[in-house]
């Protein structure tokens, strides 16, 4: 008897999240799993990042840590939905910080409340990181069912 080929993979893109910054989508379904690429608080149409303050050289003056919570939580949640699925339906959350120290009991706060109405909680990590690829300070990577 021959294997069973693996189900076939499909490519998804929000038009309600931030571009990709690269050459990946913002989501790919295989079966009824579906694998979010790392999300952003950035907006989509531009390359402004809610609470950011940049100096002239693009470097990070200041930043409203729970700004860019909200965003990246309704920019998960545009792919999520976009895709067929819904926060409910999360199972898996990656969460890359910046400032690991400073933001982390805001972000656990803000997570929370985001969680609290959800019965069957996803399973979560948080990582503490030295860079992301644009000037933010928090990207999540994320898995759901759909």
């Amino acid at each position: 008897m021959s294997p069973k080929p693996p189900p076939s993979a499909t490519s998804l893109d929000s038009q309600r999240a931030p571009e990709p910054v690269g050459l990946y989508p913002h989501a790919r379904r295989v079966g009824n799993l579906l694998f979010l690429s790392g999300v952003g608080p950035r907006q989509r149409g531009s390359k402004e990042i809610p609470g950011v303050v940049l100096n002239p050289d693009g470097t990070v003056s200041s930043y409203d840590f729970e700004a860019q919570v909200h965003s990246v939580m309704a920019n998960v949640r545009a792919v999520l939905e976009d895709a067929g699925s819904r926060w409910e339906n999360l199972v898996d959350v990656t969460v890359y910080l910046t400032d690991m120290k400073r933001d982390f009991p805001t972000y656990n706060r803000l997570y929370a409340e985001y969680f609290k109405d959800v019965p069957e909680k996803p399973c979560r990590t948080t990582l503490g990181i030295t860079a992301l690829p644009t000037p933010i300070a928090i990207e999540l990577k994320c898995i759901a069912t759909i």
